[in-house]
């Protein structure tokens, strides 16, 4: 078993896992996004988003990209990383995209967000591999001592974006799905991950 293979109901019966609805982003500010986002946007029709690989490449890379220039390069994006963290429990394989607080150079670094391309654009059959994504991501943070860091995840089609969290054994749900039109809103959540990553940074012992 591997990343890709889970669903909801798996997340629950093989890792323990349930989930519930939840507001993870109250009072979101939506951020400017760059001029040159929204003009790749603006060239694409509806025949030059005919495929996965379409909207992957139009779409879903450039608002990952636009997350990472908002920051101030202060998130790194890893596109296709292999993620082998426990195959025992199937927490391994391929990720679509891993989004780290670190440099934008190799190897994956914690803390981690899961980014899940949803296949077939069906958004829910991507909820039970972002799970799985997360509860890797959550192990291999403990491993790196960065056990206390919050742990994100997000689907999407290219067109909406579906955020969740992991909290202890369960993952919560965004009870938004935000459209592409949104897109200030996509980024500010980037951001708000960020955030959060630095008040518990700042938290921390010195």
């Amino acid at each position: 078993m591997a990343f890709s293979d889970f669903t909801l109901e798996d997340v629950g019966r093989k890792l323990g896992i349930t989930t519930a609805p939840a507001v993870l982003f109250p009072n979101l500010q939506p951020v400017p996004p760059p001029q040159w986002l929204l003009d790749g946007f603006a060239r694409n029709t509806l025949l030059s988003l005919a495929t996965e690989q379409a909207r992957r490449e139009r779409l879903i890379a450039p608002t990952l990209d636009a997350a990472r220039v908002v920051s101030g390069d202060k998130l790194a994006v890893f596109s296709a990383p292999t993620f082998n963290v426990d195959a025992s429990r199937g927490l391994n394989g391929e990720c679509d995209y891993l989004v780290a607080v670190a440099p934008s150079v190799p190897p994956v670094r914690s803390p981690l967000v899961a980014v899940v391309e949803a296949k077939k654009a069906d958004i829910d059959l991507g909820l039970g591999q972002c799970v799985a994504e997360m509860v890797a991501a959550s192990e291999f943070n403990r491993d790196a001592g960065e056990s206390d860091a919050p742990v994100y995840g997000c689907v999407t089609n290219g067109e909406v974006w579906q955020w969740m969290k992991l909290d202890g054994n369960r993952a919560l749900i965004d009870s938004s799905r935000r459209p592409l039109s949104e897109v200030g809103h996509i980024l500010a959540a980037f951001l708000a991950v960020l955030a959060e990553y630095e008040a518990v940074v700042a938290r921390r012992p010195a």
